[in-house]
Order: structure tokens, then sequence, then C-alpha cells
């Protein structure tokens, strides 16, 4: 059990984390070489900014990922704690410099919280931001069981689902789900630059959505590109070999040469499909980051417009209703699922109750049981 916890980096991550263990009574100390992200965090009440007068259970580096090893490094030497973990996105890196440079790389384990939003620092945070989201570990061939254990024991503190892997796949992974992602979106994003100011009236959903993840930090985002740089540009170059398929049959889409039309189109469609069952693929957690709300209406013409008015007065519109109308035989009554983030299913499935409708919150079902850890120190 963790009693005391360091948090090394005030962030968006190492903020939301002390939010979390001190929300569950554990003492957190904060440091960052920030004062003023440091103060933030205080107020916010993540923990105190004081230094622990003995080794705290854990110490949390929230640092980028070039840097993992030398926190690690400094912390140890100080004795700030008896186990050390991090959260960064990229492993294999850092774990053979930790392994080469760290005085007691036992002591240690790798992780990584697949949680994050697209603004940064310690004004963002949120206590809840890892709740049912995946949180790997990756140990080293030195890990100790107390280490590993600990790092189990914040992942439970703070909601989250552990998930042991290698770092190296754990690297190539996040190659193609997260960090490539980025890249494109930023260059979708950067393609608005200098445009007329009409074009950001012209800006949908579609390209907020697809964009979303671009506002990341820069230099934050440089870091962990440069540490994956190798399966970062593995990613690409698959990419680019579909770009160019892709542009191919755009171009000839556009000049509508007959002779290569057919074949463009079906190539085209082939590739949305491609793409769609991919994502249909998925298991629903990590499809995206949504709630179920059920509601259950009775089959009478108006009901659902009646249904669809109310929810869209808490910000849930026709758009997330997520499955079609599930009927219970003949005239009996109907289900409306909708899809929302968390938070916002929250709120949606509290005002609709309130107002009479008979609702099922996908948090009031949920599965209680975990994943097996696998590869885990004996």
């Amino acid at each position: 059990m963790i009693r005391s916890l360091a948090v090394v980096g005030t962030g968006l991550i190492g903020t939301s984390v002390a939010l979390a263990a001190a929300r569950r009574g554990v003492t957190v100390h904060l440091l960052d070489a920030s004062a003023s992200a440091l103060r933030t965090a205080e107020l916010l009440g993540a923990g105190t900014a004081l230094p622990p007068e003995e080794p705290v259970d854990l110490a949390v580096l929230a640092v980028p990922p070039s840097k993992v090893a030398d926190v690690l490094s400094e912390q140890q030497a100080r004795g700030l704690a008896r186990s050390y973990t991090d959260v960064a996105s990229v492993k294999a890196g850092p774990e053979r410099d930790v392994l080469a440079r760290a005085p007691r790389p036992a002591h240690f384990v790798g992780g990584h919280p697949l949680a994050g939003r697209e603004r940064s620092g310690p004004l963002a945070a949120r206590p809840d931001l890892f709740q049912d989201r995946v949180w790997v570990l990756t140990p080293s061939r030195l890990t100790s069981k107390p280490a590993f254990d600990r790092a189990l024991d914040l992942i439970d503190l703070c909601g989250g689902v552990p998930t042991v892997m290698q770092s190296a796949a754990h690297d190539e992974t996040v190659a193609l789900t997260s960090h490539a992602p980025h890249l494109m979106a930023s260059l979708v994003a950067a393609r608005l630059g200098g445009r007329s100011p009409v074009s950001a009236l012209l800006v949908g959903q579609g390209f907020r959505d697809a964009t979303r993840i671009a506002r990341g930090e820069a230099r934050l985002w440089t870091d962990i590109i440069e540490t994956n740089a190798a399966e970062v540009a593995g990613v690409l170059t698959a990419l680019q070999t579909d770009l160019t398929e892709l542009l191919t049959a755009v171009e000839d889409l556009s000049v509508r040469d007959p002779r290569n039309r057919a074949r463009s189109r079906r190539n085209l469609t082939g590739l949305l499909e491609r793409g769609i069952a991919a994502l249909e693929s998925l298991p629903a957690p990590l499809a995206a980051d949504t709630v179920h709300v059920d509601v259950t209406i009775t089959a009478r013409p108006g009901e659902l417009a009646r249904l669809l008015d109310t929810a869209a007065g808490y910000g849930a519109g026709a758009d997330t209703v997520a499955a079609p109308v599930t009927p219970h035989g003949g005239d009996g009554p109907v289900v409306i699922r909708f899809e929302l983030a968390a938070a916002e299913a929250e709120t949606l499935a509290e005002k609709l109750a309130a107002a009479g409708w008979d609702v099922v919150h996908q948090d009031d079902v949920r599965d209680e049981t975990g994943p097996a850890l696998v590869g885990a120190p004996g």
C-alpha cells in the first residue's frame, strides 16, 4: 500500500497523478524546476512543495522520455523514494539508459498511462484522467517485485487498468497508435496556416476532430518523436506508400480519365473501407474514450424526437446516438444508446433520469474483472 508519493514534474500527467493519489489519502510531495507550475499544482490541492523528511514509498517521474534516466539517477542519489516509475510515452530508450546509468535500476519500473488531453500544464490536470484507462508497465530484466507491486498500487489508486508489455513492443505499438497520428494531425492543422480568414469559417467538426491532438506541447512532442524516431519512421514510411497510392487515385479522379476512373474509385473505396473495418475491430473501450447511456422509450410516434430534444439541452445531439434503436418486440419499448465522453455521459444520465426517462448508465453495469498480468516480476 502506498502511503507517501513524490511526483517529479507537475505538468498535466504528473499533477493528475498527484490529484488522484491525494484524493485517496496519500501524502504527496511535489517537485518541479518550474516554480510557477509547482505552485499551481500545490494550489490545486495536488500535494505539498515541501520535501519529504524520509524516503517516500514511490516516486513518479513525470518528465520527457529523454530525461527519465538523468532524473532517476539524480533522485536515487538523494534517496527520494524506495521505488520509482515514470509516465513517459517511450520506453525502450529510457530503459536502456536506466540500466546503464541509474544507481539502482532494480528499484525502477517503466510506466505509461494511455491518457492525456490536448491541453498541457497543471491547470489541465484532472484526478479522474486515468479512470478505466490502460496503464502499461514495462519491467526490465532487473525490476524487483517490490518496485513492480508499488507501481501496481499507484495504478489502482488512479483507477487505471494495468497491462504489462516489453518496452520494445510498447514503442512499436505507440508509434502507430499515438506518435504518427500526432504528426499527421499537426500536418493537417498546419495546412490551415496562411489561408484567408474566411477559411476559418468553414472549419467543421471533422477538421477539429482530426486535428484536436495537434495542440500538444511542441517541445515535449519533439522529445517524444526523437526518442522513438526509428519506430515512428517505420510507420511514416508505410503511410507514405499508402499516401502515394491514394494520391494516384485522387489525381486520376480529378482528370476524369475514363480509362483509370473505375480502378481509382475502387482503390479509394477500398482504402476507406479498410479504415472503417480497422476501427470497428477495436475493443469498445479503446475505440474511443466514451461511455454509453442507454435510454428505454415507448414506441410511440414522436417519442424519439422528444428524447432527442431533451438530450440536446444537455449537449447530446442526434450525432451522439451510437447505435440504432433496439426493438423489444412488436410495439414494445426500444432502447436508444448515446455515446459520449465519461463526464458528459454522467451529466446526461443524471439529467435524463431526473426528467423521468428510463436510463441505464454504462458505469452502473461496469464489469469489475480486470485483465491478467502477463510477464510480471516473480
